[in-house]
């Protein structure tokens, strides 16, 4: 992990891969796919026609991570969620996909139409930028990750790694919590609601059909995923108002204002889904997935029935509480995103030439001000 996260903050030059080529990512047909997405002049001018060059960063930062979060619920949609000509690719797994039901019995339905919402907003987004003529987000060069190869998966390359993931489930404390935003207190740390995902790397979906037993191991499997799924979304609940504050047309306002709130839709469902994990030990690595009613945990903290965000300080303290989405601070959002996603394991096998794609795309995003050309 140390690895990864050093290549988002090493020192390699921000498009450096540009000049040396995509040799690392695929062949030269899909190097030149990558070029011609992106508009690098002299001075790295984005010829974005109608748009400012800062809402074209934003919009093709969000491009990006919807991209990035379609390949990974499409993962989990060919494995435990409903194969249709909506969302076609693999041809489901029954022992996973049962697993998943005992978070609740339309999982597969859940999964399915979270997968079928992120296809629409990256492709609505790409053909966006398009339609103004700006650079669109191609992270195609970048599908080289081996997936499962559990029944069910289709066994395409992949471009993110669900079977290694390290989990902060901190926002579940940080919801409940009355007297702390960290947008306010940023040093503040929140308990995590499962502390043994935030300290090792486990799959959140079946490599191999000998993770179908025992059936404990299955289920934290499935629990895993459970986890995952808030704790991806929840990001994507605070990424949209944090970048809104940036941008500076008002139809790329109402773009990002638009898809926004079905992040947050998607952050609700899985919330509640992930309160019905039922408590267990994988008996083949030692993950415990605790009671979250019952001593040490339980009370307003961590009860599992506060899926609504909990009234908390807001602006300034001498205001009353209010019930908000939190973090939105904008400073350093896209950037912040990009770190949250690497740190979880997500991209654990990726190229540098890969995160330097996506280390361009946030600090581009992160340097839009409201009011640039």
């Amino acid at each position: 992990m140390n690895a990864i996260s050093n290549g988002l903050k090493g020192g390699a030059n921000r498009r450096g891969f540009i000049k040396r080529g995509l040799a690392a990512v695929g062949s030269a047909t899909a190097g030149t796919g990558l070029l011609s997405n992106r508009a690098y002049g002299k001075n790295d001018e984005e010829h974005s026609g109608q748009l400012t060059k800062g809402d074209a960063a934003i919009l093709r930062f969000l491009a990006a991570a919807e991209i990035l979060e379609t390949d990974f619920w499409v993962q989990y949609n060919e494995l435990g969620g409903i194969q249709d000509s909506e969302v076609p690719g693999g041809t489901g797994n029954a022992p996973y996909t049962a697993a998943l039901k005992v978070l609740d019995g339309d999982m597969d339905q859940y999964i399915h139409d979270n997968t079928e919402d992120e296809f629409t907003h990256q492709n609505f987004l790409n053909a966006y930028l398009a339609s103004k003529g700006a650079a669109t987000a191609n992270l195609d060069p970048f599908r080289t990750l081996p997936g499962s190869t559990a029944t069910g998966s289709s066994g395409k390359p992949r471009l993110t790694n669900l079977m290694q993931l390290t989990l902060d489930t901190s926002w579940w404390t940080r919801y409940r919590s009355r007297a702390n935003n960290p947008d306010l207190d940023p040093g503040f740390v929140f308990p995590q609601a499962v502390p043994g995902l935030s300290t090792g790397q486990f799959p959140a979906i079946p490599r191999t059909d000998a993770d179908l037993a025992p059936a404990d191991h299955l289920q934290a499997i499935a629990n895993t995923a459970g986890f995952h799924f808030p704790t991806i979304e929840q990001g994507g609940n605070s990424l949209y108002p944090s970048l809104a504050q940036r941008v500076t047309h008002s139809e790329a306002l109402r773009i990002v204002l638009s898809i926004g709130p079905t992040e947050t839709a998607h952050f609700q469902t899985w919330h509640d889904k992930a309160g019905n994990a039922p408590p267990l030990t994988d008996p083949t690595n030692g993950l415990v997935f605790p009671d979250l009613n019952a001593p040490p945990f339980g009370g307003e903290d961590f009860q599992t029935n506060l899926i609504m965000p909990e009234p908390c300080p807001f602006l300034d303290r001498k205001l009353p509480v209010c019930s908000v989405i939190r973090p939105i601070e904008t400073k350093g959002a896209a950037m912040g995103a990009l770190k949250f996603l690497t740190a979880m394991g997500l991209f654990i096998g990726q190229s540098q030439q890969f995160f330097d794609y996506l280390r361009d795309l946030a600090e581009d995003a992160d340097s839009a001000r409201r009011g640039q050309s």
